[in-house]
């Protein structure tokens, strides 16, 4: 039998919820690409409870246990004294999070050596040291698509966020105030407006869809070029790389997957490239982002503002940047992790486990390593390498909690 450790947030500082606001979820069958939901044989949750923190346990113990399994759930996650450091020595499996990642380095697949299946519940597996796993000849899977179009609508809000300046005149309401020139005086509208997106795979391409019926001009860059009818049908611009987009752009969203080829790629010199006075929206991954670049162009006002979701490393220090810049739209890493995707992802991780132990095949569009190689999704969307590096700095969040 197996140990899996899984690695998830913690619980609403309230207590885990009794209740929900709503009664169910809308009942979706496939993607709009036309791939299916994922199919395990059984669930043991309710769809639309919270499965993605601790109490939640993505809805896996009594599947587990019932084969004879032992299965561990942490938040605890950072550093040498943490209580995934320990139980990862002797563990098989280990199921995390993008939203609350345990990073699998080099360095911690090395001391696992026991380790073969890495699982991340939800979409982007740059938290694991791929190159290592590569050669340590693990697996590693995501489930793919589960919540691409929840990210997709949060780009799209936190983009009529900052050009509306929505932000700022909530707070004035909150304060008792009545500030309607404070509030119009960075408030601008949308339509006309040229948009560009960093990749355009599943979510860049729902952001470009969801976008059109705005009136903007859209535009995209991707090493893998869009059909001519997509283009044609949604009026898409192309663009051979991110720095001839970004000149053109008043909103640039960035919807690229972390790997050493994306890593840094926003610094200085390409955001002194972009418009001045546009905005850059990141749900992708923190690191595809210079943070002090991101700061000092608010500051200067090269950049009229930045929104996302991402970080690095997660969870954020406490005095990262990020969180006091000027006109931001900074959110934690919950873009993905609504409770109808949290349906979607637990609902990925059982058909994943269901497989690993049935020895069946896993979905070749969940796989990213397999057989020493990038594999599926990996092979498509990463390149070998590392983008772990510095994800120690995460202790910090707890020295200055």
């Amino acid at each position: 039998m197996s140990k899996v450790v899984c690695v998830l947030y913690d619980d609403p500082v309230d207590g885990y919820p009794k209740s929900y606001p709503r009664d169910g979820l809308p009942k979706i069958e496939k993607y709009p690409d036309g791939q299916t939901l994922p199919t395990p044989k059984a669930i043991d949750f309710a769809p639309g409870a919270l499965l993605g923190s601790v109490s939640g346990e993505l809805g896996l113990r009594k599947y587990l246990e019932s084969q004879g399994h032992k299965f561990v759930v942490t938040s605890d996650k950072d550093g040498p004294d943490s209580r995934f450091e320990r139980e990862l020595a002797d563990a098989e499996i280990v199921i995390s999070q993008p939203f609350w990642p345990a990073y699998l380095t080099a360095e911690r697949i090395a001391k696992a050596k026991n380790l073969k299946l890495a699982v991340t519940a939800g979409i982007g597996s740059d938290h694991v040291d791929l190159q290592a796993a590569m050669d340590r000849g693990m697996t590693v899977a995501e489930v793919t698509y589960c919540n691409s179009i929840s990210v997709s609508e949060h780009v799209v809000m936190m983009i009529l966020g900052l050009v509306r300046n929505y932000i700022p005149s909530y707070q004035w309401v909150v304060k008792g105030g009545w500030n309607i020139a404070d509030c119009a005086a960075r408030s601008y509208d949308l339509e006309g407006m040229h948009v560009g997106t960093v990749a355009a795979g599943r979510i860049g391409l729902a952001v470009l869809r969801r976008l059109k019926p705005f009136e903007v001009k859209l535009h995209y860059t991707d090493r893998h070029r869009l059909p001519a009818e997509v283009e044609r049908e949604l009026n898409l611009t192309w663009h051979p790389n991110a720095e001839a987009m970004v000149k053109v752009c008043d909103v640039v969203t960035i919807n690229a997957p972390l790997h050493p080829e994306t890593e840094n790629l926003f610094n200085e010199t390409l955001i002194a490239k972009m418009k001045r006075g546009a905005y850059l929206i990141n749900t992708a991954r923190g690191k595809i982002c210079n943070r002090d670049a991101v700061a000092r162009a608010l500051e200067t006002g090269q950049l009229a503002g930045y929104a996302g979701d991402v970080w690095f490393p997660q969870p954020a220090p406490k005095d990262h940047p990020w969180r006091t810049m000027p006109h931001h739209g900074m959110t934690p890493h919950i873009s993905g992790t609504s409770l109808s995707a949290q349906t979607r992802y637990a609902a990925g991780v059982r058909e994943i486990l269901e497989c690993w132990f049935e020895k069946r095949p896993i979905r070749n569009e969940y796989l990213i390593v397999s057989g020493g190689k990038l594999a599926g999704t990996g092979a498509h969307s990463y390149s070998a390498g590392n983008a772990t590096s510095g994800s120690e700095e995460a202790a910090k969040f707890k020295t200055k909690a």
